[in-house]
């Protein structure tokens, strides 16, 4: 059965999940992020059958994650680098890990983000760029883009988490989008 096409939507998440929407791809990406390049390492790593392996690897050079390298002519042998678009999937990573720790170890946690400075645990937060303040806060909302089709809009709209209910309308239409 093939699954819906999620890249032409045009919410970014649906976007981003054609990409990496599945364990094994984010899995491949984490032991990328932790230095893993070959084929063996990953399937070591994993225990993931060798097909399966091929085929996530291929789809996460296709989607512009990883990069197919040479490094032996005999036999031929390939290694998979991250692309810059896979480095910047290390804060989804980093997010994933505080939030599996926060509401899924209830025998502790088993990986640690710690500053490599102080050795010290980090407590990971999502912080606007320009205020500085954690995006937890409930003063962000989500509004359409300049790109936004009237469906996205209109589904935005509806959202609780949407600018255009909580917004006076005069405003609604000057949200910054700068990222």
């Amino acid at each position: 059965m093939r699954h819906k096409n999620l890249g032409k939507m045009q919410c970014p998440i649906a976007r981003g999940l054609e990409r990496v929407g599945e364990w094994w791809s984010i899995l491949i990406i984490r032991d990328a992020l932790h230095g893993l390049t070959r084929f063996d390492q990953f399937q070591e790593s994993l225990g993931i059958a060798p097909n399966m392996l091929t085929r996530r690897l291929g789809a996460l050079v296709k989607a512009g994650m990883l990069e197919r390298r040479r490094y032996s002519d005999r036999p031929p042998r390939y290694e998979y680098v991250l692309t810059e678009r896979g480095r910047d999937f290390r804060s989804v990573i980093i997010a994933m890990t505080a939030w599996g720790n926060r509401h899924f170890a209830p025998e502790g946690t088993s990986v640690m983000l710690l500053n490599a400075r102080t050795g010290k645990p980090a407590d990971p937060v999502f912080v606007d760029r320009n205020s500085k303040r954690p995006l937890t806060d409930t003063e962000f909302l989500v509004a359409p883009g300049p790109a936004a089709t009237a469906r996205t809009s209109t589904k935005l709209a509806m959202s609780d988490w949407g600018a255009a209910r909580r917004l006076p309308a005069r405003r609604s239409a000057k949200v910054s989008t700068a990222s």
